[in-house]
Formats: structure tokens, C-alpha cells, sequence
């Protein structure tokens, strides 16, 4: 065999770590690239990528897709899957980015962790071949997991990779897997399966509502929709704290332009109101901002303002059904 190096799609996930043992074990040099996103379940993003590209001894390289893919969010090419997920044009957008950095590294090849049948939009012959041919990648992607289940790729053909010990994994059970990681002596892997905030309706629906209302989107508005609750009046946003940590990051992330509200002297929300400042987003804001607090008088005093709680408004505590129709 060829003495070659290749360039991995590092998620951090099980799949990836197998697929990076298996082609290790080839002999083969492998350096890895890791995206992280605001939209990453993981939280900071990288799913444990760095951990284990330490303990695997291999280079990774991270990059932050953040303002390019909100612009690829708010208008996908091939669409969304069940919520707000353009997965097809996801993972082109990743392919791309690989592309580029194993023609700086002098990768001949780029393999992933994907197994056929796992993920219904992507993860199917047809969107396999979709995405190798629009990200550039065409003949030069290996699925090590899967391999076996798809037709022979060049590398194979060459003798860069051999096909016998590659897999025939398929389907969304991850028993293969695990028993794999056994075998191999892979542990504490941090994502079994991975995942993303934009598959999950509630958090779909503040995108959907985001793009609406704002025409340009920044990273600060993403993280925004992972604090408290959302509600839209108008064309107002006000977001809700639901504990002191919440409370604190909504005073942090709060724009100069935007009031916050307090009810005082007692247990309850900082509310941040964003858009235009009328008599009535300002009444919604201080009545959610009652509502949720632990003052259970009809009238309550809610404190106000923009850089300090200079301003006060005295306000009926609002009803179930008025909260209900008011939320994002």
C-alpha cells in the first residue's frame, strides 16, 4: 500500500472516533478538521473533538461556522428536514470547507464517520452522492462504516485504502457501534449519536420567528434563543429569565437599546424588551415580567429602564391564556 494521509470529519461523535481508528489502523496518516456551531447540543460546540484527537495523536484544526451558515440557514438550497435543519446543504458547506484545507495539507483523500441509513436526509445513497458531487468532493469521500454497502471508491481502486477491513454498517441502531468501541477500546465518548438545536421544533420555531422579524441575524442573536422564554408582541421580542444564571446573561447580552424589567422586592425574571419602545410593548413586557415573578397581587409595580431601573409601571397580572397566545 501507498504511503498517504487523509483528512477526517472530526464531530467528536462515537462514529467519527471508530472511522478515524479504523484508517489509523491502515497506516495511514490522518490529520482532522472539527466545525462547531451555536447550534451544537454540546453546548460550546466541538463534542469532545480536541479530547480525542489528543488521545488518537492526530492534528485537528477547528473552525467556527457562524454568520456564512446563518445566511445558508435562512434560505437552503435543497430545504429543511423536519424543522429547521438544512442538513443536505450542511454538510455541503462542511465538504467544501474540507476540501479546501486537504488541498492545504495534501490529503488525498476525505472520510467521514457517516453510516448509511443512520440520518434520513443525509445519510442515504442518493444525498451521499449529492453532496459529493456539489462540495467538489466527487469519488473522494470514504465512509469507513459503510464502505462495504457502497460502490468501490477510487482510493480503494489505487490501494490507498484497503476495502476488506473496512464495514458494512447500516441502519440507525447503534449496537454495531458500541460493540465496536469495545473491541477497539474506545470509552467515555462524549455523543453517541451528536445533534442539533435546529432539529427540535421549540427551538425551530425562535429561528423561524428570528428571521422574520430581523433581516440581519448575528451569532449574539443565536445564542440569545438558548435563554429563557421567548414571546413576540408585535414586532417586539421580549425574552423572560427563568433563574438568577439566566437572569444574569440576559443583563450581559441585552443591547444598549434595549429596557430590561424587574419586579422589585421580590423572587422573580429579568425581562429584556427588544424593538421600538411604544406604551404597549412596554405594558407587555411589564406584565410577562409579573406574571412570572413571585408577586401574586391583581396589581403589581414593575421597575424598568434602559441602563438602570429608572422608570416604574404599575400593571394587572395577566392571564394564562394571554401569556399563552404571546409565546414564540
Amino acid at each position: 500500500m501507498k504511503k498517504n494521509k487523509a483528512l477526517v470529519l472530526l464531530s467528536g461523535g462515537l462514529d467519527s472516533i471508530l472511522a478515524t481508528k479504523i484508517i489509523l489502523k491502515q497506516g495511514i496518516e490522518v490529520e482532522a478538521i472539527n466545525f462547531t456551531s451555536p447550534f451544537c447540543l454540546c453546548g460550546k460546540g466541538g463534542c469532545g473533538a480536541h479530547k480525542f484527537a489528543d488521545e488518537l495523536n492526530i492534528p485537528l484544526k477547528t473552525i467556527r461556522v457562524s454568520n456564512k451558515y446563518l445566511k445558508l440557514l435562512r434560505n437552503p438550497k435543497h430545504g429543511y428536514g423536519k424543522n429547521m435543519n438544512p442538513c443536505l446543504d450542511c454538510r455541503i458547506f462542511m465538504f467544501k470547507q474540507a476540501k479546501e484545507y486537504a488541498k492545504e495539507i495534501g490529503a488525498s483523500f476525505v472520510f467521514t464517520g457517516e453510516v448509511l441509513g443512520e440520518r434520513p436526509m443525509s445519510q442515504h445513497k442518493k444525498a451521499m452522492y449529492l453532496i459529493e458531487q456539489e462540495s467538489g468532493l466527487n469519488n473522494r469521500i470514504l465512509r469507513p462504516l459503510s464502505a462495504k454497502l457502497l460502490p468501490e471508491t477510487p482510493m480503494e481502486k489505487e490501494g490507498l485504502v484497503d476495502r476488506s477491513k473496512l464495514l458494512a454498517i447500516t441502519g440507525r441502531s447503534r449496537k454495531p457501534q458500541i460493540k465496536l468501541a469495545k473491541d477497539l477500546e474506545i470509552f467515555n465518548y462524549p455523543c453517541p449519536s451528536g445533534g442539533c438545536l435546529l432539529t427540535y421544533k421549540e427551538f425551530a420555531a425562535k429561528v423561524r420567528d428570528l428571521f422574520k422579524y430581523k433581516k440581519r441575524v448575528e451569532e449574539s442573536d443565536i445564542e440569545l434563543l438558548k435563554i429563557g422564554r421567548h414571546f413576540r408582541a408585535g414586532s417586539n421580542k421580549i425574552i423572560v429569565g427563568r433563574n438568577h444564571q439566566e437572569n444574569e446573561r440576559l443583563l450581559k447580552a441585552k443591547k444598549k437599546y434595549d429596557y430590561f424589567f424587574e419586579v422589585p422586592d421580590c423572587g422573580g425574571p429579568i425581562t429584556v424588551l427588544q424593538g421600538k419602545k411604544t406604551k404597549k410593548s412596554i405594558e407587555v413586557a411589564a406584565g410577562l415580567t409579573a406574571f412570572y415573578s413571585d408577586n401574586s397581587s391583581p396589581w403589581i409595580l414593575v421597575n424598568y429602564g434602559r441602563e438602570k431601573l429608572d422608570k416604574s409601571i404599575r400593571i394587572m397580572n395577566m392571564s394564562f391564556s394571554e401569556i399563552k397566545g404571546l409565546r414564540v
